[in-house]
């Protein structure tokens, strides 16, 4: 075996695991409405942000307490990086809250969840990367299967609630943006995403006390979820995530997060928050599919490919 193959084998390697490791995100993302509903959806939307991400800060700093690097050593990080890791994380949530504040949730949700789309889309303009056809087709797949999910009894956008349109359609940019540019960025260690939620938890703090009442959450229960959520939704995913879109396949990332909203859903239908559909079953075959259709066949009609341009060399 030639040492280029190597390298190449070497380096798909490390991409599937660094995709495995940013596909994690997707099923904690997929614990948001259930640990949401847990938490009796009484903390204001900016308190809970202040919580959680200050608790995602914590997790981080313990880590790095305990099994390194130091977090004060990962504090010095470029200017640039800092904008992208801060306007990401507490730009997207910002402008979504916003949004919910001034349009109905539904259509939110399905203008905000263009941003897994838009990651297949923006990701042809990396150096060295290319869109296959059939990324654009399993991602348009999921998408159907999402707003399926979604947009289920929806009665339509209507246009008194544009502004609220325009903050949902600025959420999936600022976070697909954000999910591709990071790419840019690769040299910035995973650890210094503890500080950038440092950052977003202070600023959540300061549009609570602008804009909110504090309300705490009641009992062992609600105290629960917002452990969980700072933990895990908001915690751990956004770490592994970040891991993923820097070194992992960003294609494949991008349909792969339309699972989310079906993880929610099945485990809302298995916590006996919701009911099994037909809708359900639609967008599981669509976003299962999507993923395969983006994540399985390019790489096996590349791989037949040099094949037969192997097979051809031979004859000659």
């Amino acid at each position: 075996m030639s040492s280029s193959s190597s390298a190449q084998r070497n380096s798909f390697s490390h991409q599937s695991r660094a995709t495995a490791i940013g596909a994690i995100s997707v099923f904690l993302w997929g614990l948001l409405a259930l640990f949401t509903q847990l938490g009796g959806n009484r903390v204001p939307p900016f308190q809970m942000l202040a919580m959680t991400f200050a608790i995602a800060w914590l997790l981080m700093m313990c880590k790095g307490g305990l099994f390194g690097p130091s977090m004060l050593n990962v504090l010095r990080q470029p200017v640039r990086a800092w904008l992208l890791g801060v306007g990401g994380l507490f730009g997207f949530h910002f402008c979504y809250f916003q949004a919910m504040a001034l349009a109905p949730a539904v259509e939110v949700g399905l203008l905000a969840y263009l941003w897994p789309l838009l990651i297949v889309l923006f990701s042809a303009l990396l150096p060295g990367h290319k869109l296959h056809p059939l990324h654009l087709a399993g991602a348009l797949a999921a998408l159907l299967g999402c707003w399926l999910l979604l947009g289920s009894g929806d009665s339509g956008f209507e246009a008194q609630y544009w502004q609220g349109y325009v903050l949902a359609l600025g959420c999936a940019l600022i976070w697909s943006g954000y999910s591709v540019a990071s790419r840019l960025v690769a040299g910035v260690p995973t650890a210094a995403v503890g500080w950038f939620c440092g950052a977003t938890a202070l600023l959540g703090l300061v549009c609570h006390l602008l804009w909110e009442v504090t309300v705490w959450p009641e009992g062992f229960m609600q105290w629960s979820a917002v452990v969980g959520l700072g933990l895990g939704p908001v915690g751990i995913a956004f770490f592994t995530w970040d891991y993923g879109v820097k070194h992992g396949d960003l294609r494949l990332l991008g349909v792969l997060a339309y699972g989310a909203p079906l993880v929610s859903t099945l485990l809302l239908v298995i916590s006996g928050f919701a009911e099994p559909s037909l809708a359900l079953l639609l967008a599981s075959l669509l976003i299962v599919g999507g993923a395969l259709v983006a994540g399985v066949l390019p790489g096996w009609l590349a791989r037949r490919e040099r094949l037969g341009a192997e097979i051809q060399g031979q004859k000659y």
